[in-house]
């Protein structure tokens, strides 16, 4: 990890008698900051940031994000770059270890995760007995939680094998427990993977063929997958990452600091997005209303008709990943000869954005999940499956970023302050006398 750069020019703060110099933190890219480390010391004053809106909470060299320009690379590379002419296991290699990796060291990886892909029948066992009801999240986060018990020489976190082996772990069962989720709400059959046969087009497989059948892929479908795990791939300081630094902090291993990831992400306000663009065009296909009327009706708030999948907390432009998925919905469809009403209201739903001054003004643009739920839907993927579908893609940005911190010489454990609002020092009543 880079250490921040400080300059000889800090800020400075007043604050009734006391006097702080704030030293400045550099980027090299993007905003810089301010260190208030020291604040609570010198003034017994700390800040108050709901939603750490203003606060960095570490610095990173892993992923930057310009969100007025529509910028999202990773380690340096642009997303665009990456979507184009990279795989997802080579992503998560870039993002895991820095760089991207020589032929000789993909190879290696890509057998490693390979030859680990298989569960033990133990395992399986336990997914078998969840109850079809579950939710798939919670199956996820239950599982990844359950490799501690399988893998326990891998639990150490300031052991670098045991780290290696465990990001290794993960990678390689990520997909094949997805699979198993998957089926198991659907009825069907648990498969072993394949060895040799491909990280993207194995899960595949595992998830949507028959058991003893097989199955010719088309190339578009796998291709599909892979650009949009690796547009989920990571993310900055989002909530679900912060998840993991947090619990990561207090040297938890990595499992279970993933599998708090995996809860952070479950809450709708962070993972569900796309599931929640096609209920929104599916409300527009059967309410028999046209895409203007219902466009008019949010720009009125009316009945409470909202705009999903338009508008992120980061980004005040086009989503670079949006783009980039709307292509791929299009290839996709296109290739799999499936029609779907549901994207042709997208198209026009996105026109109308992109051209009425309501929205062009508050900047919402389309995000990344607005054509995302379309694309696994053509797939063959039920809408309960698409988040696990962005857990098993965020995964190697999780890893990275818990990986990053556990390396930093300056991570404390994680203990926000609070500023006390509630009753002042009073004395107890017996309960006679209440």
């Amino acid at each position: 990890m880079s250490a921040p750069l400080e300059t000889n020019q800090p800020a400075h703060l007043s604050l009734g008698n006391a006097d702080v110099d704030l030293p400045r933190v550099e980027a090299t890219a993007g905003g810089s900051g301010v260190s208030i480390a020291n604040l609570l010391a010198k003034t017994g004053t700390v800040t108050v940031d709901p939603g750490f809106m203003n606060t960095a909470a570490c610095t990173s060299d892993i992923t930057f994000i310009d969100g007025a320009k529509g910028i999202l690379r990773y380690r340096g590379y642009p997303i665009e770059q990456l979507a184009e002419h990279s795989s997802f296991l080579e992503v998560a290699y870039l993002l895991i270890h820095g760089e991207l990796p020589t032929l000789p060291e993909l190879e290696q990886f890509v057998e490693r995760i390979d030859r680990h892909m298989y569960l033990p029948e133990d395992f399986r066992e336990i997914l078998s007995i969840q109850p079809r009801s579950s939710h798939p999240m919670a199956m996820l986060g239950a599982a990844i939680q359950t490799m501690a018990c399988f893998y326990p020489e891998s639990m150490d976190p300031l052991n670098p094998a045991a780290v290696e082996l465990a990001t290794v772990l993960l990678l390689a069962k990520m997909p094949t427990i997805v699979s198993y989720i998957h089926r198991r709400a659907a009825g069907h059959a648990l498969l072993y993977p394949m060895r040799g046969e491909g990280y993207i087009r194995n899960f595949a497989r595992m998830t949507f063929a028959d058991p003893g059948e097989v199955v010719d892929l088309p190339d578009a479908l796998v291709d599909a997958l892979d650009t949009l795990l690796i547009l989920h791939a990571d993310h900055e300081q989002n909530c679900s990452t912060s998840t993991v630094r947090l619990v990561g902090s207090a040297q938890a291993n990595l499992y279970s600091s993933i599998s708090a990831g995996v809860a952070a992400l479950s809450g709708p306000l962070h993972g569900g997005a796309n599931e929640a663009v096609l209920e929104m065009l599916a409300l527009i296909r059967d309410s028999g209303r046209d895409v203007k009327t219902f466009m008019t009706r949010v720009k009125d708030k009316q009945d409470g008709a909202k705009l999903m999948g338009f508008g992120h907390r980061v980004y005040k432009n086009y989503d670079p990943r949006a783009a980039i998925v709307k292509r791929s919905a299009d290839k996709v469809l296109a290739a799999l000869g499936v029609t779907d009403e549901l994207l042709d209201i997208a198209r026009e739903v996105e026109g109308i954005a992109l051209q009425d001054d309501y929205f062009v003004q508050r900047k919402l643009y389309p995000n990344v999940d607005f054509y995302t739920g379309i694309i696994y839907r053509a797939l063959g993927f039920p809408s309960s499956m698409f988040t696990p579908l962005f857990a098993f893609g965020r995964l190697p940005g999780w890893i990275a970023q818990w990986r990053e911190m556990m390396a930093d010489p300056t991570t404390k454990i994680g203990r926000p302050r609070q500023i006390y609002v509630g009753h002042a020092l009073r004395d107890f009543v017996p309960i006679t006398d209440r």
